[in-house]
Parts: structure tokens; C-alpha cells; sequence
């Protein structure tokens, strides 16, 4: 049985993520820390900060998003995109979590107080992917038996990331989350322009136009997350 790189990248999270848990000097030398990136040309913190969480919440909120969310799109890679589809698909999520976490850097090279850590940026990614190929399958939250069409459910997460992002004080990243959702979506595009006859926006678009507004919002029948 061949092993999806979903639940590839969902083992190596959890690994290294669990051994940082025990392990403090695992820890420090994986998360993101402006400062070893600007002063001691640490960049491998970019992805690696990818790979280990503040604590098991943490790691299993994004692990159970990358799992419900992934599958259904390296699927749709490996259709899209025939052999280059896994490649691809693995591609976007390493990728993106250096480009979620790349405004984050610019902005605190020098701040010898900021850490960060978790996959959210690239689960992000992931999710988003999803909402292109799938715009009218609803999304909601774990107990809320409450389904948004994926578009408006990617609109109001966007809008409060960003709400939430300017607000400040909290311990969340924010704005990986919004970069990395963005970047999603220019992956897609692009890579279905250069590698795939598949014009994905002009099909989100047509899905779209098609929605049944009885749809939009409705209690059960779609992806919790």
C-alpha cells in the first residue's frame, strides 16, 4: 500500500513535534527565531518551525486539518497534474511554510522576543486549495453543526485573520495564516497555468455563479475543520 504524503508529512509532524516536546534543545533549534536567521543564516528555521508545535492541541487541531483537508487535495493534484501530482502537492506544502512565515520575518529580523512555531501556515495552504477545487461544499467548525460554502467560509477567515492580525496581543500567528492561505492559491493557479490543461479559476468561477443560494449556509453535509 502506498503512503500518501498527507500521512507522511502528518507522521513526520508528529514525531518531531512529540521528540521537541521532551526535548528543549530540539526545541530551540527548530523554531522560528528571526534573529538566528538574520545573524547566523539559520533560513532552514523557515521550514522546520513547520514541523513542531506549542504543545499537543496545538499539534492536533492542524494535524486533523491537514487530514481531513489534505487527502481530498493531493487527490485532485494527482488527477490534475498525472505523475507530478504528489511531487507538486508536496512542493506547495514545504514551500508554504516558508512563504506564510516570510512577512512574519521582515517584520521582527531583528526582535530577539519573537518565536514562532506550528504548520498553520501550510495547513492554510492546504485548506484553501481545497476551496478552489470544491468552492460549494460547506465548511464549518468541530461541534458547530453550522456549514459554510467553502468561498464565503475562505472570505470570513480571511477577514478576521486579518482583523485578529491588526488587533495584535495574542500568541497566534495570524498573518502566517493569511500568507499561507494567499500562496495556496497562487500555487494552484499557477501550477494548473504551466503543468495542466485545467483552467481552475475560470471553474471556481463557473461553480460559483451555479451556487444554489439554499446552499450557502445549512446545518450538516460538509467538511468540519
Amino acid at each position: 500500500m502506498n503512503l500518501s504524503i498527507t500521512v507522511f508529512l502528518i507522521i513526520i509532524t508528529v514525531g518531531i513535534s512529540l521528540l521537541a516536546f521532551n526535548k528543549e534543545e530540539v526545541m530551540d533549534k527548530l523554531i522560528f527565531y528571526p534573529p538566528a536567521i538574520s545573524e547566523r543564516n539559520g533560513w532552514y528555521r523557515f521550514i522546520s518551525c513547520g514541523f513542531i508545535h506549542a504543545d499537543v492541541p496545538h499539534l492536533v487541531f492542524n494535524m486533523y486539518a491537514l487530514y481531513l483537508f489534505g487527502s481530498g487535495v493531493e487527490s485532485r493534484f494527482t488527477g490534475i497534474f498525472a505523475e507530478k501530482g504528489k511531487l507538486l502537492y508536496l512542493l506547495m506544502y514545504i514551500t508554504a511554510l516558508a512563504a506564510s512565515i516570510l512577512p512574519t520575518y521582515l517584520k521582527n529580523k531583528t526582535n530577539y522576543h519573537y518565536r514562532s512555531l506550528g504548520a498553520s501556515g501550510a495547513v492554510s495552504a492546504v485548506v484553501f486549495c481545497f476551496m478552489l477545487f470544491e468552492p460549494l461544499i460547506g465548511i464549518g467548525l468541530v461541534f458547530i453543526p453550522v456549514y459554510i460554502s467553502g468561498f464565503l467560509f475562505g472570505i470570513i477567515y480571511l477577514a478576521v485573520s486579518y482583523a485578529l492580525d491588526k488587533r495584535g496581543g495574542g500568541r497566534i500567528n495570524h498573518s502566517a495564516h493569511i500568507w499561507g492561505a494567499l500562496y495556496g492559491l497562487v500555487f494552484v493557479i499557477v501550477c494548473c497555468k504551466f503543468f495542466a490543461d485545467y483552467a481552475v479559476l475560470e471553474d471556481f468561477i463557473e461553480k460559483i455563479k451555479n451556487i444554489d443560494p439554499s446552499q450557502i449556509i445549512r446545518f450538516g453535509g460538509g467538511q468540519t475543520g
